[in-house]
């Protein structure tokens, strides 16, 4: 498997429509896996899916959007932005329903805000952890058997200690 690169920063701007949702999960996807991050494609697609779907089917006028993937290499976080204004409501708490509660069922954390040309809608999910723990549990560690004090360390020749003796 391969390890997530350091640092990962993608930005594509699309004209959303039903047809570009899976031009969009493809990009993604691609990007995903070449970043290392494949444990999380399905997770994140489906959620980049919604966010898209919103902006088709409630943006009035311009639906162009942008889609940015940013890695950090612990943590991917994922925006869809658009040029309407208005913030999105949560309508239901009901992932099964779809919109931003399965947003919210598929990442640790997500938001939403305005911006100069209208808002942004983001969320973000962990991925170091997730990958740990898809490589299964490793061999476990041996306790060292033999302690050596530190140069310098109490009890040594020459070691200077600070006095923690409450002045009085």
């Amino acid at each position: 498997m391969n390890a997530p690169v350091a640092a990962c920063h993608y930005i594509v701007e699309v004209p959303a429509s039903p047809e570009r949702i899976p031009q969009v999960r493809r990009i993604v996807a691609a990007h995903l896996r070449y970043w290392g991050l494949a444990p999380h494609v399905l997770p994140v697609c489906r959620a980049v899916e919604e966010l898209v779907d919103n902006v088709v089917r409630h943006v009035d006028g311009d639906k162009t959007c942008v889609v940015e993937l940013r890695s950090t290499g612990c943590r991917l976080v994922v925006a869809v932005s658009d040029r309407d204004r208005r913030l999105p409501p949560v309508r239901s708490s009901s992932p099964v329903r779809g919109g931003l509660a399965r947003v919210a069922r598929l990442s640790d954390s997500w938001g939403t805000c305005a911006t100069e040309e209208g808002k942004v809608v983001w969320f973000s999910r962990r991925v170091r952890e997730a990958e740990r723990v898809l490589r299964g549990p490793g061999r476990p560690r041996v306790p060292a058997v033999e302690f050596r004090p530190l140069p310098g360390a109490a009890g040594e020749a020459g070691a200077v200690l600070p006095d923690l003796a409450p002045a009085g």
